[in-house]
């Protein structure tokens, strides 16, 4: 069987793309390597999802986006995709779950937070451990947080927390930030934030739940304890596309080029979500792409047949 269009991940912007596709009339298969809802399904809880007033767990929010799509026919297999052939006008998927064709192909493999690698971090997820600063910020209301990293993103995480915390600790293992300078006015107008240079996290301290650091200065050597509430990481993030073996345009850090259209450098095939190129990575505008490339998909599959 040749699909319309088959989509590699199953998170939010894979399954708005599917649910609009079929929708459309289009025989759509979902590739998925770990639940529906993707890297959202491990989030506790989402807050900042509208509809939900309450919030919502994220595996919760990964079901309902599956069932949407489920119910006017989405196949979805759970399974690896190893690699893709795009070049040709039937684009090929191996995966874990044999071979597929499709006429179009929609990534939406999402990116991964770059971790610090020490050894409490990943048991402490969604207890004081947190990557995303306008997801988890709120639970943190009024404590004192550090966030870990000396890029945009971390000062962009470390100015949105000191309007929600008491206090924020910027740990960065240099004397200067890599940030753009246009972020220095802010850092020096913002009382709750100190900055702690030339620092490296060496021990996420903790009982139930995270209740410090161990910094280590890395001209002197000496280590010291920042109490804390939480800690978040703000290192980088790494896109899923190993599997892709330069397959597409990427940028500079490894994300697909596409613009607002979800098109790539090869027609026929679209990325939607976290793994494109873009200034905002959230779920919302995720299930955006995923409208979005469905549409173009839609249209592509129109013309060329």
């Amino acid at each position: 069987m040749i699909y319309d269009v088959v989509i590699i991940g199953g998170g939010p912007a894979g399954y708005t793309a599917a649910l609009y596709c079929v929708r459309s009339g289009l025989s759509v298969l979902v590739l998925e390597k770990l639940s529906p809802g993707g890297q959202m399904a491990a989030t506790s809880v989402i807050d900042n999802y509208p509809g939900f007033e309450e919030g919502i767990e994220g595996f919760d929010l990964g079901q309902k986006m599956k069932a949407c799509a489920d119910r006017f026919g989405a196949k979805t297999l759970l399974g690896e995709v190893f690699s893709v052939d795009l070049k040709s006008d039937i684009k090929k998927i191996e995966s874990s779950e044999g071979g597929f064709e499709a006429k179009t192909v929609i990534i939406a493999t999402g990116a991964s937070p770059r971790k610090l690698g020490l050894p409490e971090e990943e048991s402490l997820g969604g207890r004081g451990v947190a990557y995303c600063a306008t997801c988890d910020g709120m639970f943190f209301k009024g404590k004192t947080v550090a966030v870990i990293g000396g890029g945009n993103s971390a000062v962009e995480d470390a100015l949105y927390l000191s309007k929600l915390c008491k206090k924020v600790y910027l740990i960065h293992r240099r004397n200067e930030l890599r940030a753009a300078s246009v972020y220095k006015p802010a850092l020096e107008k913002a009382e709750h934030i100190e900055i702690v240079w030339n620092s490296v996290v060496k021990n996420i301290l903790h009982g139930g739940t995270v209740t410090g650091i161990t910094v280590e200065d890395t001209v002197s050597g000496k280590t010291s304890d920042i109490a804390c509430d939480g800690v978040f990481v703000a290192v980088g993030r790494i896109p899923n596309t190993a599997f892709l073996k330069g397959a597409l345009e990427t940028d500079t850090n490894g994300y697909i080029a596409a613009d607002e259209t979800t098109q790539t450098s090869i027609p026929g095939v679209f990325a939607a979500g976290d793994v494109r190129t873009k200034p905002l990575r959230q779920i919302v505008n995720a299930c955006a792409d995923g409208a979005c490339a469905s549409k173009f998909a839609e249209e592509y599959i129109s013309v060329h047949g």
